[in-house]
């Protein structure tokens, strides 16, 4: 795997906070940096994606009303 050097900024508590945790689970905080990082960027990511996967149906005319959604999930909660 590549890797490549990224400085950041954070708060001395954030700071502080990644130094305990580093400690506690013996790893490195450049690791936990790298894991959190990741975490953040997939959520993300998805998150980007599935709005423009709505955009797109909607659109086109996909989409549901207000009315619609609604009933679909009171049939949900009966079931």
């Amino acid at each position: 795997m590549n890797t490549t050097t990224l400085t950041v900024r954070v708060a001395s508590d954030v700071a502080e906070r990644l130094k305990r945790l580093a400690d506690a689970t013996q790893r490195s905080k450049s690791f936990l940096a790298a894991e959190a990082i990741e975490e953040y960027l997939s959520l993300q990511e998805w998150q980007v994606s599935a709005i423009l996967e709505g955009i797109e149906a909607a659109d086109k005319g996909q989409a549901l009303d207000f009315e619609q959604v609604k009933q679909a999930w009171e049939q949900r909660l009966e079931d």
